[in-house]
């Protein structure tokens, strides 16, 4: 029984009209390939400008409708949406780096809340919609140093740009959601932890510049070694995104809400254990952390998720060890850069065994 339930879900998409916000991205791509594999009709949109944007050309370049423009503009994002009429929006568009947040406040509060709001507008009288499915980010939850995992009820907040401009997001989309949306389609808002895959070229992020040094033979700086995060594979919580459209699409009452996509555990661990098993997995290299370096952003230094409400109430759960999803990202990147192999091949072989997990 549970194999048909997993398998009807991915059946699903087939012929389902899909809009992608933030799909040059690094999440943004991995979910519009699996889309397009399950037979979706999926609407890209993205920014040409966007860092990653190299990884979606890696994959997705000749397969998708693509529209580039700014989410901050409502006028454009408005006549995107009335043009393609979706029935399923995943909004994953954002300035997604906390470091870069720092130096570009402004823009990082911009995108992530009013290009968020735009939308949340344009939405509130559409009458084609059937589920909306926002993507934070673990980080909305106010972090007083405590090592308990957060669960979806705790508290919002923020100290740094990127995690208040997402808590902001949230709070705004609570408010459209319970005033707006409510018996009129199915809505959820997805807090993921720190995801990592094949793909992402992002700076300031662990495994995207260990590779980078590694590559040309150079050791690894890190900046917070013992900073604890709950690591996933990017395929994981995407999965539970893909669940829970479906559920809201077709049982919206029961199943819209908030919902925390993280790893077990035992996957919550060091950034510096994470950096050995990458390194053990690439096949050689070395890390140090510079003490003298000033790092004037704060960051929390403890982050977990309590993911008993997905596992509960959306029959959700993390199938990927911390070594093998550290393994899998690691192959990839080896495959594509090292041995110059076909990412675009790469990476649906790496869906296809993903979706033989599942079954």
């Amino acid at each position: 029984m549970e194999v048909f339930k997993k398998i009807k879900i991915l059946n699903f998409y087939k012929g389902k009209k899909i809009l992608v916000t933030g799909a040059t991205g690094f999440k943004g791509a991995w979910l519009c390939l699996w889309l397009h594999m399950l037979g979706a009709k999926v609407y890209a949109c993205g920014m040409k400008k966007n860092s990653q944007k190299l990884f979606f050309n890696l994959n997705l370049h000749n397969k998708l409708d693509v529209i580039y423009f700014d989410i901050n503009n409502y006028t454009k994002f408005n006549i995107v949406v009335k043009k393609i009429n979706p029935e399923i929006i995943f909004h994953l568009a954002a300035q997604p780096l906390v470091f870069e947040s720092y130096l570009k406040p402004l823009n990082t509060f911009k995108t992530n809340i009013l290009g968020s709001l735009n939308l949340f507008e344009i939405l509130r009288n559409n009458k084609k919609i059937k589920s909306l499915i926002v993507i934070t980010t673990d980080k909305v939850y106010k972090n007083s140093g405590n090592i308990k995992p957060f669960r979806e009820t705790d508290e919002l907040g923020g100290d740094d740009p990127y995690s208040s401009s997402k808590a902001c997001t949230e709070i705004i989309f609570r408010t459209y959601a319970k005033s707006f949306y409510f018996n009129k389609f199915g809505f959820a808002s997805c807090r993921a932890g720190n995801v990592i895959g094949g793909g992402d070229f992002s700076q300031n992020r662990l495994i995207p510049d260990m590779i980078k040094k590694l590559s040309f033979n150079k050791k690894v700086l890190i900046r917070n070694p013992n900073f604890v995060r709950p690591w996933q594979h990017v395929l994981e919580p995407i999965y539970g995104y893909l669940l829970l459209a479906r559920l809201t699409y077709q049982n919206p009452k029961k199943y819209s809400g908030e919902y925390n996509f993280g790893p077990n555990l035992s996957s919550c661990t060091q950034v510096k254990k994470v950096i050995q098993k990458a390194i053990k997995f690439w096949g050689r290299g070395e890390f140090y952390n510079e003490k003298k370096i000033k790092n004037n952003f704060k960051e929390q230094k403890n982050l977990s998720l309590d993911i008993l409400k997905s596992q509960k109430k959306l029959k959700w759960n993390p199938i990927m060890s911390l070594d093998d999803s550290i393994r899998i990202t690691i192959e990839w990147y080896k495959s594509v850069i090292a041995n110059q192999a076909d990412p675009l091949k790469t990476t649906i072989n790496q869906i296809k065994e993903f979706q033989k997990k599942l079954l």
